[in-house]
């Protein structure tokens, strides 16, 4: 080859690969850039606050090949069973539970220093491990776990992922043995399917108790066989008139039976010897002149007694019981005894002398509300506190006495944690008797330092009630409970060196795509950090 022919070939060479070079540059410019890998939710992302973090490793990654390992064990299975149910829906993936094989998310019962109720979770690159003593244990295990996948996982449809868990170890147990959430179903009535949907969302935020308040002036919601026509006549209206409902045996059991797959123990509530209308209105014989009063539609408090002096009281007591307790397999019967106004002490103490026996014949725990305090609460019974920062020293004396003489305390304080309370002026739903209640002061309170003179060990835990008078439907529950109800959950479970607002504030932002998700209507907070929809 000639000395021209080599040049013209090098030139040739050197210009066609300027042209790629800028081909190629044009390409990259023009190309949308790759987008950066999401971050896997850290693992002190979590609402409650987790006692210990320590965060490390390799995420773990969920993938089609992952399975759901568990004990050879009933309830393990049917825990992981839970799991497979949130998760496939979302990912597309099988997930199979199964007992045997290696990696995936496993679910093992094993002893160690995890209490009735706590776990450890480690995730790794070969897996995440969910430990604890109790299947109730691994079920809160498995709440966290949602938590730290991304919201999408609760959708009901397929999603793309990728579904990381952070690696580390979260160590886990809760503050208090008792928490829980009351449902007023009697102001105005909600179906079975309408409570197990607030079943599912408080098994979310490590909720255990679910007290059911199911009679009041305005509705009775159990049916008693031996008193039928306290569902059929009382249970007949509601708030402002309308059909009003109760539940059968068979509709009750379903509910406790419900709970008791999300380890939730139901505590029903008969209000007694005030909030007793729907009752008297049923049975003539129940009023000391003997008159049934008319059914009752309005929202007015403490006008109704039964009838202390007369035998037949005590008859309906017991049977009203007896048949509540065989259908309750959990350990509490509330007997309520708060706003008895048309009730003289005297007859109030000799009620609650009479009606806490016949609890205890029936195998059950006395809870009432804290003016039981005020007669002579049995030994064992739990008392109910629902009054304000600003209440009496004298009332808030009687209920400190009360636990230092051995009372169980449960604190409700109205204007803290009842989720009925407006949240501002301008809030379409409740009531403001007890104040206006922002998410801020829901959260910001002690529960083992509120009330003066109360020992810490008296405080068996904390209750978030939500009363129904303005309250229609599911979306109206969840308005009223979201966020606030999560503050409660957190005052429950969570170490009190974990409480600090600014952090929980920005936790709790996190938890709106979740709610996004899952359909549940909240109010955002313009206190919360909201991340944008």
């Amino acid at each position: 080859m000639s000395r021209k022919s080599r040049g013209t070939t090098s030139r040739t060479s050197r210009v066609l690969g300027s042209l790629l070079l800028l081909t190629a540059g044009v390409l990259t410019l023009g190309a949308t850039p790759a987008a950066p890998p999401v971050a896997p939710v850290p693992l002190d992302r979590v609402v409650p606050a987790p006692a210990s973090v320590a965060p490390g490793g390799t995420p773990y990654r969920i993938t089609r090949a992952t399975g759901i390992r568990v004990d050879d064990s009933a309830e393990v299975r049917r825990v992981g069973a839970y799991l497979a149910g949130i998760l496939r829906p979302s990912t597309g993936y099988p997930l199979p539970v199964t007992d045997h094989g290696v990696g995936g998310v496993r679910l093992h019962l094993a002893a160690g220093d995890f209490g009735a109720e706590g776990y450890r979770l480690h995730s790794g690159a070969d897996g995440v491990t969910v430990t604890a003593s109790t299947p109730a244990g691994l079920f809160h295990g498995v709440q966290t776990l949602r938590q730290l996948l991304p919201a999408a996982v609760e959708k009901r449809t397929v999603h793309g992922g990728p579904w990381r868990v952070a690696g580390g170890t979260v160590r886990d147990r809760p503050r208090y043995a008792y928490r829980g959430a009351m449902l007023d179903v009697a102001r105005h009535f909600f179906t079975v399917a309408q409570v197990e949907r607030y079943i599912d969302e408080l098994a979310l935020y490590k909720i255990n108790e679910l007290h059911l308040h199911l009679s009041d002036d305005q509705g009775w919601r159990i049916a008693v066989d031996s008193w039928p026509r306290l569902a059929s006549h009382g249970g007949s209206t509601q708030v402002g008139g309308g059909r009003g409902g109760s539940y059968s045996k068979a509709d009750y059991r379903e509910i406790v039976r419900y709970a008791a797959s999300r380890y939730l123990e139901v505590v029903p509530e008969i209000d007694m010897p005030g909030h007793t209308n729907a009752a008297l209105a049923s049975y003539a014989e129940l009023n000391c002149d003997g008159v049934a009063p008319p059914l009752y539609t309005g929202t007015a408090v403490g006008f109704s007694s039964l009838c202390v002096a007369r035998k037949t009281t005590y008859d309906f007591v017991d049977d009203v019981v007896r048949e509540l307790a065989a259908l309750t397999p959990g350990r509490y019967l509330h007997i309520g005894g708060d706003e008895a106004h048309s009730t003289p002490h005297a007859d109030y103490v000799t009620f609650m002398d009479r009606v806490q026996p016949v609890v205890a014949s029936y195998g059950k725990k006395v809870i009432g509300w804290h003016q039981l305090t005020g007669a002579r609460p049995a030994r064992g019974a739990l008392a109910q506190y629902w009054g304000l920062d600003g209440t009496g020293a004298a009332e808030k004396a009687q209920v400190a006495k009360a636990a230092r003489n051995g009372t169980g305390l449960i604190l409700s304080p109205a204007d803290r944690t009842y989720l009925d309370m407006r949240y501002t002026r301008s809030t379409r739903l409740g009531t403001d008797w007890a104040g206006l209640v922002e998410v801020r002061r829901a959260y910001d309170w002690n529960p083992g330092a509120y009330l003066p003179g109360v020992p810490a060990a008296a405080v068996r835990g904390v209750e978030a009630p939500l009363w129904s008078e303005t309250l229609r439907k599911s979306a109206d529950l969840e308005y009223m409970a979201f966020p606030r109800l999560a503050g409660t959950a957190e005052l429950g479970w969570s170490p009190a060196a974990t409480h600090d607002w600014n952090r929980y504030r920005a936790r709790l932002a996190a938890q709106g795509p979740r709610w996004d998700a899952l359909g549940i209507t909240y109010y955002r907070s313009p206190q919360v950090p909201w991340p944008r929809r």
